[in-house]
């Protein structure tokens, strides 16, 4: 990888930040756009601006035929089977809201389970809790292990023939655990369950294989992977999709309308409800081609030997407690000691590092680490191991900072 070069495909990263060439370490919050993708949806509205589905006139039948295309882009980047299997959300949460609702409501009772994690960010905790609510099924936990991964004997002990959803995320967007889907999803099935997989941390950084994978709902992103925002996609198995319910009507998901009922397309349009979000689709398509021509299996090795020299350097810094385990993805979630998160974020913030501090939307989390928030770093292919120095640097200046003032 040519990393001088990429970084000159992302017009914003070319700034200073209060008087300091910008480091951006929140790629897990959201990845910066290329221009490729940038143009891609100047050209639509420019262009080709017209609904999808409806007209019949040259430019309508231009921004279907892109819509479409960009479906069928999806399809082949995470290797479904079917094209009807990709449905176009506004992102991961409106995703897993749609299995929670559809498949959850028409098929969980008060006698069964559904089976999450702690490690889980909110937007694959709360669908689950409100489905428990409307349905009686209980929620259950897989224990976490001390460096915050979890064990296939766990997974195997909490998962039951009670058990009718398991939904865990891919990716911790916290620790970096790397969750073992596909054991997960051998485990699930043997019971009866349907696995859900939260892929917001892994698509944008790691080759995914539904088929391989052998996952029942996959949802992500498209603003984490270079893509716009308020684009996501959910994938389903067509035999799941094919039974289940839509939970947004009105436009182009309808088939038939009479005064007191009414039908639905067939898959995918049906959960497609409303103006589809035609340039996010759009912009998806060019974030999926610019990731796939410097390849996802270079992207991983890269934000590897960053995630490792960054590891190796902050262990020299003396108060410093970093969270997860030794093999992780790209981010580092850490706390100085006597520090506020928020405090060490502004002191980077001084010198034009870019990361986030928070609950990083995780508090069930938060609460596992015994802590009220923590710091994080996250890298992508954009980043430099001069980004890391720099990081590293602002580090320690933020400790002399505090320790002087203290």
């Amino acid at each position: 990888m040519d990393i001088q070069t990429i970084r000159a495909d992302f017009p914003l990263l070319d700034q200073e930040v209060n008087g300091h060439r910008l480091v951006y370490l929140d790629s897990a919050a959201t990845a910066q756009k290329p221009i490729q993708v940038i143009e891609a949806v100047n050209e639509y509205y420019r262009l080709n601006n017209a609904n999808v589905h409806r007209g019949v006139h040259t430019i309508g039948t231009r921004a279907t035929e892109q819509y479409e295309g960009s479906r069928d882009r999806v399809k082949q980047f995470i290797n479904a089977k079917h094209r009807e299997e990709i449905i176009f959300t506004r992102g991961t949460t409106s995703a897993i809201n749609i299995v929670a609702m559809s498949y959850g409501d028409q098929n969980l009772t008060p006698d069964d389970e559904i089976v999450i994690t702690q490690m889980e960010h909110h937007s694959n905790i709360i669908p689950w809790q409100q489905l428990s609510k409307r349905t009686g099924a209980k929620l259950t936990y897989i224990p976490l292990e001390a460096d915050g991964t979890i064990t296939l004997a766990k997974v195997e002990e909490t998962i039951t023939e009670k058990t009718k959803i398991v939904a865990i995320t891919h990716v911790s967007n916290v620790l970096g655990t790397i969750n073992p889907i596909k054991e997960i999803a051998a485990i699930a099935h043997k019971n009866g369950a349907v696995l859900l997989v939260d892929g917001a941390q892994s698509v944008p950084h790691i080759s995914v294989d539904v088929q391989e994978l052998d996952c029942d709902f996959y949802a992500f992103s498209g603003h984490k992977m270079c893509g716009p925002t308020g684009i996501g996609v959910l994938y389903g198995k067509k035999s799941l999709l094919e039974k289940m319910e839509p939970v947004e009507f009105g436009g182009e998901m309808i088939d038939f309308v009479d005064l007191y009922d009414s039908t639905w397309k067939e898959l995918p349009w049906k959960f497609e409800g409303g103006t589809p979000i035609i340039a996010g689709a759009i912009g998806l398509k060019a974030a999926i081609d610019y990731l796939e021509a410097i390849g996802l299996d270079n992207i991983a090795l890269h934000e590897k030997e960053l995630v490792n020299y960054a590891l190796e350097q902050i262990s020299t810094i003396e108060g410093i407690e970093v969270y997860g385990p030794a093999q992780r993805a790209g981010l580092i979630t850490f706390n100085l000691t006597d520090v506020h998160p928020h405090d060490t974020a502004t002191v980077l913030d001084t010198e034009g590092i870019a990361v986030r501090a928070g609950h990083h939307c995780a508090q069930p989390l938060m609460k596992w680490l015994n802590v009220t928030a923590t710091a994080r770093a996250s890298f992508y292919l954009y980043n430099t191991h001069e980004d890391v120095d720099r990081f590293i640097a602002g580090l320690k200046k933020t400790k002399e900072f505090f320790t002087d003032v203290f």
